[in-house]
């Protein structure tokens, strides 16, 4: 019986050597040792192979005629407004009507919209047209809103007393708001 413990016991099998458990066989070893070996012949490959085919691009793209050269970008003169106390979606509504517009039908627009944003875009084109005038040299009149965009910009969170001790959140909006002013081509 005592020998019948010892053969079941694993710790005493496992000196005896007769510990044959598929399940507990030893990882091999031999897998790291085929990815090193395979790894050597390419980068013995990459060494020994020289670098020719950038050459081939280079001689194939100097070798086609030039098409049409391009085109210098028209002159676009920026000026930019930014914290500006309105909400974004109020001032893309005033946006939308003045892009593409001639300078001078933006002013008449802006002049007579009752929308509050309108003030601040029209002074922003004014100082668009000139920047135009005295840092390009060009006539502010004769410009076209090329782009206006209106992004937003920080929110003022304040709170406003209510009913039963409650109080309510108010978000002031901000915007940035910027123009781009280009030649009339006629």
């Amino acid at each position: 019986m005592a020998l019948e413990k010892k053969q079941r016991d694993p710790s005493v099998r496992k000196a005896q050597g007769k510990d044959k458990d598929p399940a507990k066989k030893p990882a091999k070893k031999a897998a790291p040792k085929k990815a090193a070996a395979k790894k050597e012949p390419k980068e013995a490959a990459k060494k020994a192979a020289p670098k020719k085919a950038p050459a081939k691009k280079e001689a194939a793209k100097r070798a086609e005629p030039k098409k049409d050269a391009p085109k210098p970008a028209p002159l676009v003169v920026r000026a930019s407004s930014r914290y500006v106390r309105v909400a974004p979606r109020k001032a893309r509504l005033i946006a939308d009507q003045v892009r593409g517009l001639h300078i001078d039908q933006a002013r008449a627009l802006l002049q007579f919209s009752p929308r509050g944003a309108a003030a601040d875009i029209g002074k922003l084109i004014e100082s668009a047209a000139s920047n135009a005038e005295n840092n390009h040299d060009l006539i502010g009149d004769e410009m076209r809103v090329a782009e206006i965009t209106v992004d937003e910009g920080p929110t003022l969170k304040r709170f406003r007393p209510r009913a039963l001790g409650r109080a309510t959140p108010i978000h002031k909006r901000t915007s940035h708001i910027a123009v781009a002013l280009s030649p009339e081509e006629d």
